[in-house]
């Protein structure tokens, strides 16, 4: 057996343990794996930490959240001594052992793992999320987070060269999270061994990989060593500009998490770059230089908003639909972890993703909707985001959407009932979508080609690059 290194007496966690329950990642990386089986996710039941402990007062919920963060998250050793090519490896073991027709990897984005689904392709991405315990933390104290951040970033990046430490500091996005745990973004500077291994071994002869790469910008802080430090996301909903001390707005999120909303004590911003779901550099040339080699042609999506892919990818999709002889006139509009490709595919909808449940994300399904020809079924998962923000959308907004349908307009119920802090898994949007009709037999695989000129032809207008 092979013997997994300890650091300061701290044994290795489990990849199980390591990766964040919490992430974007982990819930997509389950449903992928899924669908590229036939699956759905039934058996998903995870609820995410901010919709517990509905109905205890607001400061006791807040500190019982705080408790089951901290103790749910890695210990500033166990971070240092994790293994991020053991991780890697826990990936791939999420797909069966048998040849495929290609693979997607990239950012963790849920329209990526729908043209996964229809190309019945493996999704990997291109880093994950680790959440690290921060004794004596506080959601108002960004330069305090930086701080204990560095001495855990700069272990981990010692026994693992081949990653990027991402540090994010969100209080409007993680609410009381932001103040008991550290939240850690892992981005592969180089293609992972397993990475490699599985692509050589499980992909046929001169099969395509899709690098999805989002290249949204946001200021970064370049603390040096590999380590990087955000202040705040752009799937928060709010703007850079919003997480100054003087912001009225970021006052109301930080009392809203329990801080006093003026002893805002932010490092400097950084300068522009990438937001915390982009593709290292390192990762994609790596990638580039072993389809090289194997002579696996590599194409490369850019979004600059992951609106633009849900969109483009809808668009896809309903093409696809209506080419093997359906509708195309069903959707689905689902929302973060309430997703279920095979569902989807096995009912014949075509499904918009949004990313979560901020204004401008379901702003952009509105967007998309009205400019899209009339569906005559809609239903719509709205994830409650466990927090209450002026950044997140409000029911009348989810309605909007909903009556975008001609005939049936449909907004769970379920996920409505004691929205934004109601608590659902993803295998709701299982239970959801098996009461669509069957609409089978499915369509043949969805071909990378088409796929790919799908994406340029609808997304190329609005920023979306396909090279």
């Amino acid at each position: 057996m092979q013997e997994w290194r300890a650091v300061n007496g701290a044994v290795p966690p489990d990849p199980e343990r390591a990766v964040s329950p919490e992430s974007t990642v982990r819930v997509l990386l389950a449903v992928a794996s899924r669908a590229v089986q036939g699956r759905d996710c039934a058996d998903l039941g995870y609820h995410p930490l901010l919709s517990r402990f509905r109905g205890a007062p607001e400061a006791v919920r807040r500190n019982a959240l705080a408790r089951a963060a901290a103790r749910t998250a890695l210990t500033a050793d166990q971070v240092a001594a994790l293994d991020a090519e053991r991780v890697a490896r826990w990936m791939v073991e999420h797909y069966p052992t048998r040849d495929y027709p290609g693979a997607v990897l990239g950012s963790p984005h849920g329209a990526a793992v729908h043209l996964a689904a229809a190309m019945g392709m493996p999704w990997l991405p291109a880093g994950f999320d680790v959440a690290a315990h921060w004794p004596g933390g506080a959601v108002d104290s960004p330069a305090g987070a930086l701080a204990f951040g560095a001495r855990v970033a700069a272990a981990v990046l010692r026994t693992n060269p081949g990653v990027r430490v991402r540090q994010v500091h969100d209080p409007a996005g993680r609410g009381v999270l932001a103040g008991s745990t550290l939240s850690l973004v892992l981005h592969w500077h180089r293609l992972p061994v397993a990475y490699r291994e599985f692509l050589g071994t499980r992909l046929t002869p001169g099969a395509p990989v899709l690098l999805l790469r989002e290249v949204r910008p946001w200021p970064v802080l370049d603390v040096g060593g590999g380590h990087s430090f955000q202040l705040g996301t752009p799937a928060s909903g709010l703007e850079p500009g919003d997480f100054r001390p003087d912001s009225a707005l970021l006052g109301q999120v930080l009392r809203g998490a329990g801080g006093d909303g003026s002893s805002w004590d932010a490092p400097d911003s950084g300068r522009p770059g990438h937001a915390e779901q982009g593709v290292e550099a390192g990762f994609e040339n790596s990638l580039l230089d072993w389809a090289g080699a194997a002579g696996n042609p590599v194409h490369r999506v850019l979004f600059p908003e992951p609106e633009l892919l849900s969109a483009a990818t809808a668009d896809v999709y309903r093409g696809w639909l209506r080419g093997a002889g359906k509708s195309g006139d069903r959707c689905v509009v689902e929302c973060g972890r309430l997703i279920d490709p095979w569902q989807v595919i096995r009912a014949g909808l075509v499904p918009y993703w949004c990313e979560n449940a901020s204004r401008r994300s379901v702003t952009g399904a509105e967007w998309w909707l009205a400019g899209s020809s009339p569906f005559s079924s809609l239903d719509v998962l709205p994830e409650p985001p466990g927090m209450r923000s002026p950044a997140f959308a409000g029911l009348p907004q989810w309605l909007a959407v909903a009556s975008f349908g001609r005939r049936r307009r449909s907004l769970d119920r379920m996920a409505s009932r004691g929205y934004p802090v109601a608590s659902v898994a993803t295998r709701h949007a299982t239970e959801v979508l098996r009461n669509q009709p069957y609409d089978l037999p499915a369509p043949t695989p969805l071909r990378a080609t088409e796929a790919l000129d799908g994406l340029r032809d609808n997304g190329s207008r609005q920023g979306l690059r396909v090279c």
